[in-house]
């Protein structure tokens, strides 16, 4: 079910997911006059801190999910692995932005690459796994040292283990789960970055500009902005971020990892359709960040402008980090606090988002 018709204020946006993302979107919402309704299964979920209208059941409740529907304009998702009969249920129902298509390629790494591939945006050698006789000749096609990783429910290093010889590779396809696998090539880059794009329900699209990454022990841990990129590789990424967004006919805010080669040239990692972590600086230094921006683009609004006005350092912090952020703040940072009830060891608690005087671009 959709329609283009540009939600009021004071409609209500249904949330599927109330982990951190969730609750800056239901902010955000807030602050353009729209309700908030967030459904997740885990009753202490931070997002529920900020708002009052909330579901707690499973993502297979379809009586649950009727209901919330019921009670909602437009529904959207905080994270990606939101189940696919979930998603097309909910369709039926009321409109999904971003789509059941966008999620269903973006849970699946080898649909991903392949949709990737037909539209003709380089990615890293690949070769599908589904069993133990195909991992064989997926080696000798990709060679090693390359990367095994589950095609589904991977994130923040999760589900892949770098394979270096035949040996290496039966011991991951073993412990690796579910299956089916996926075999990548080992790139030797440069630097990772990323792009966070818009595109609206009138096709419109708005890119921010790239984020150089650093992580730490698989997770995120700083985002920086401006990236350590010549002008044409960072317009060639927002170029393939636009690309992305029009091919999937996607409306919402959409992530896309990149991949820089010493030579200069851009492989896509993996994109995510959602509001990203590599994102959260525009919070700070954007005329309108990336959750206002994923809120209009869902409300069939105006993008707003994605113009950064100083560069940043966004960092996370994972896990007793969390417990610095008194004695680390300055007049040019800006806190953000998750408001989860445990901090545990690679758990992102919240991050700091650190100004600096916008710099001359290369």
């Amino acid at each position: 079910m959709a329609s283009d018709q540009p939600l009021p204020p004071g409609s209500t946006i249904g949330i599927l997911g109330g982990g951190q993302l969730g609750r800056m979107l239901a902010l955000a919402a807030a602050r353009l006059g729209f309700k908030t309704h967030i459904y997740c299964p885990d009753a202490q979920s931070p997002a529920f801190e900020v708002t009052p209208n909330r579901t707690v059941a499973a993502y297979d409740d379809e009586q649950a999910l009727a209901v919330f529907a019921s009670h909602v304009d437009v529904v959207t998702y905080e994270f990606e692995n939101v189940p696919a009969r979930t998603a097309k249920f909910l369709a039926e129902l009321k409109p999904l932005r971003p789509g059941a298509n966008a999620l269903a390629i973006s849970q699946d790494r080898l649909a991903e690459k392949a949709f990737l591939t037909v539209n003709r945006i380089a990615v890293a050698p690949f070769a599908a796994v589904p069993d133990h006789d195909r991992l064989d000749e997926a080696l000798a096609e990709i060679g090693t040292p390359a990367v095994l990783k589950t095609t589904r429910m991977g994130y923040d290093g999760k589900g892949q283990r770098i394979v270096r010889n035949d040996v290496d590779a039966g011991v991951a396809f073993e412990l690796l789960s579910p299956k089916p696998l996926v075999l990548e090539g080992f790139i030797e880059f440069d630097k990772e970055i990323s792009v966070v794009v818009a595109r609206n329900t009138r096709g419109e699209i708005a890119a921010f500009d790239p984020a150089e990454n650093v992580h730490r022990d698989h997770i995120l841990k700083t985002s920086t902005v401006p990236a350590d990129i010549g002008k044409k590789t960072a317009r060639e990424a927002r170029d393939i971020a636009e690309k992305i967004v029009t091919a999937l006919d996607y409306v919402g805010v959409l992530g896309v990892e990149f991949f820089v080669l010493p030579s200069g040239r851009l492989l896509v990692n993996e994109i995510a359709p959602r509001v990203h972590n590599s994102g959260h600086w525009t919070e700070a230094v954007c005329i309108t960040d990336q959750f206002e921006q994923h809120i209009r683009a869902i409300a069939g609004w105006p993008l707003g402008d994605p113009a950064r006005m100083a560069d940043v350092v966004m960092e996370n912090l994972i896990g007793d980090e969390i417990g610095a952020i008194p004695a680390s703040l300055a007049p040019s940072t800006q806190p953000h606090v998750y408001g989860k009830s445990e901090s545990r060891a690679g758990r992102k608690m919240g991050h700091i988002n650190r100004i600096a005087a916008k710099s001359r671009a290369k």
